[in-house]
C-alpha cells in the first residue's frame, strides 16, 4: 500500500504539468490575479510542511537541524549554477529570456528532486507522504503556467509546450521510484533527505514565492495575499493532524 499511495502521489503531480493548457483559455489579468493569491497560499503550505512536518521528523532521528541548513545551501547552488528559475506571474517583462532547452532541463531537474521529496515522505509516514504531496502540488500549480508561458513565449507552439511540459514531469516519478527502492534499502539516509528537503521547501518559499508577493503594493491586495499565506499553512497542519489520527 506505500508504494501503492507513492504512485498515486507522483502521477497527480506529474499530470499537474498540464495546467499550463489553462492559459489557452483563461484571460490573463484573470490568470494573473488568481498566481498571485495561489503563490501566497503555496508559500504557506510550504513553510508549513517544513516546519511542523519535515524539520520535527528529522530532528527526531538526527537531533540536529544542520542538515535544514545544508538543503538550502544546496537549493541555492542549484539556481545559481543551474538557472533553475520559475517566473510565476504570466506576462512578466522576465518571462521570455529563459531559453526553451535550459528551462526543459532545470524544470527536469526539479521534478526529480520534487519525486525524491514525495517518495522519503512517505517511507517516514502516510501523514508526512500526504502533506508533502499537497505542498509540492500547490507549488507546482503556478509553477507549471508560468513555464508554459515561457516555452510559448519562446517559440513553441502551444501543442508542443504542453507535451515537454508533461515529458519533463515525468521525471518526477523517476526520481520518485528510484529515492524509493534506494532509500527503503538504506533507511537511515531517509531523516537527512528529509532535512535537506525542508531546507529546499524554506529556499523556494522564502527566495522564489515571496519576492512575486512583495511586489504587490495594494493594502487591499497584501490584507488578500496574508490571508492566503495563513490558509496554507492552516491546511497542511490540519491535513497532518486529521491523517495522523
Amino acid at each position: 500500500m506505500e508504494l501503492f499511495y507513492l504512485l498515486m502521489a507522483l502521477i497527480v503531480v506529474s499530470l499537474i504539468s498540464l495546467v499550463g493548457s489553462l492559459t489557452i483559455s483563461l484571460n490573463k489579468k484573470f490568470l494573473n490575479k488568481i498566481l498571485v493569491f495561489l503563490v501566497a497560499f503555496s508559500a504557506g503550505s510550504l513553510l508549513a510542511t517544513a516546519f511542523f512536518d519535515l524539520i520535527p521528523e528529522s530532528y527526531e532521528a538526527l537531533n540536529s537541524i544542520s542538515f535544514v541548513l545544508y538543503g538550502i545551501i544546496l537549493f541555492f547552488f542549484i539556481e545559481a549554477f543551474i538557472h533553475w528559475h520559475h517566473p510565476h506571474i504570466i506576462g512578466c517583462s522576465d518571462c521570455v529570456q529563459p531559453v526553451v532547452y535550459l528551462n526543459l532541463i532545470g524544470d527536469g531537474f526539479h521534478n526529480f528532486l520534487d519525486g525524491i521529496i514525495i517518495a522519503a515522505s512517505f517511507l517516514i509516514s502516510l501523514p508526512t507522504g500526504i502533506a508533502a504531496t499537497i505542498a509540492i502540488i500547490l507549488h507546482e500549480i503556478p509553477q507549471e503556467i508560468g513555464d508554459f508561458a515561457v516555452l510559448v513565449h519562446s517559440g513553441l507552439s502551444r501543442g508542443k509546450a504542453i507535451l515537454f511540459n508533461f515529458l519533463t514531469a515525468l521525471f518526477s516519478i523517476i526520481g520518485g521510484l528510484i529515492s524509493y527502492f534506494y532509500l527503503s534499502s538504506f533507511e537511515n539516509l531517509i531523516p537527512y533527505v528529509i532535512a535537506i528537503a525542508a531546507g529546499g521547501f524554506i529556499y523556494i518559499a522564502t527566495t522564489d514565492l515571496f519576492p512575486e508577493l512583495h511586489k504587490e503594493k495594494d493594502k487591499r491586495k497584501l490584507t488578500l495575499q496574508f490571508l492566503a499565506l495563513i490558509l496554507g499553512v492552516f491546511l497542511i497542519k490540519a491535513v497532518f493532524t486529521l491523517v495522523s489520527h
